[in-house]
């Protein structure tokens, strides 16, 4: 019970988006992909990603205990009850996963993953998540140095292309976050966290989400403008990006739990197509 209690503490599934974000940036400046490479930088990024994770619910543990959503989670139920060997686990898989980073690859990666790990840990989560609903814009900054990370594994001197796509996953952020604190907006009201939806309300935070996705879909084009990208990643980001906007707009007129839950899912197709067009792009030959 106490192994199930650790690993659900590491939010494995955040820790997997922040990986292959990073892997992303590796592909997306490497002329070769080696393999063993990337199995290093998967397994770094999650032990950074999942030292950021535990302490969030560490900090949080009180009003955890408040939402329906995150009421059962280990020191929220209290399935762990010394809230101490959380945080010494945090500190432990954060410091694991700097010294990986750092020694299969360079400071730079560590520099980037740590930053990214205090950007959620402490930004958002201890400065800003309870006191302002600017939080999840400032605190997607977190999840944009995993693409710096990774970039900066292959050659810390390449920066262009992977600055321009962590811009583009720091404006992802909010279209997405926005949409899934319209489904539990409940719980963070409960809680008093002041998420957009719970201060302005749903059909204001879906115009919200609407103009932050037409600066994310202009974002991503940005890399064919500068010349990093081609024709096929223009016409692969275009079509994802056209689908968002679409689901945005449907959101505008209808800002209801489904369409809330439609835009929520479609988000993360989104990013997974735009970066999977980046790996095709760059290593997947035209027949023309």
């Amino acid at each position: 019970m106490q192994i199930r209690s650790y690993i659900e503490l590491m939010k494995l599934r955040i820790g997997f988006l922040i990986a292959v974000s990073a892997m992303a940036g590796y592909a997306a400046v490497a002329s070769h992909v080696d393999a063993w490479q990337l199995v290093v930088l998967f397994v770094a990024m999650v032990l950074g990603s999942s030292g950021s994770a535990v302490f969030n619910q560490y900090y949080d543990r009180d009003i955890d205990r408040l939402m329906t959503r995150t009421a059962n989670r280990p020191l929220a139920a209290g399935t762990m009850a010394d809230a101490r060997k959380a945080l010494l686990f945090a500190a432990t898989l954060l410091v694991t996963g700097c010294v990986l980073a750092a020694l299969a690859f360079n400071w730079v990666v560590a520099t980037h993953l740590f930053l990214g790990a205090f950007v959620y840990g402490v930004v958002y989560t201890v400065w800003l998540k309870r006191r302002h609903w600017t939080n999840i814009i400032i605190g997607g900054a977190a999840g944009s140095f995993a693409v710096l990370a990774g970039a900066a594994a292959v050659d810390p001197n390449i920066w262009l292309l992977p600055t321009l796509m962590a811009i583009t996953l720091f404006l992802w952020t909010p279209s997405h976050f926005w949409a899934l604190a319209i489904l539990i907006k409940d719980d963070y009201a409960k809680a008093g966290v002041p998420m957009l939806p719970v201060i302005a309300g749903d059909a204001t935070c879906a115009k919200w989400i609407f103009g932050n996705t037409i600066l994310l879909v202009i974002s991503a084009m940005l890399p064919v403008a500068f010349g990093e990208l081609g024709l096929l990643y223009g016409v692969i980001s275009t079509a994802f990006g056209a689908r968002f906007l679409w689901l945005n707009v449907k959101l505008m007129k209808d800002p209801s739990r489904d369409l809330a839950r439609r835009n929520f899912l479609f988000s993360m197709q989104y990013l997974a197509g735009v970066f999977l067009a980046v790996v095709v792009d760059k290593h997947v030959p035209l027949p023309f």
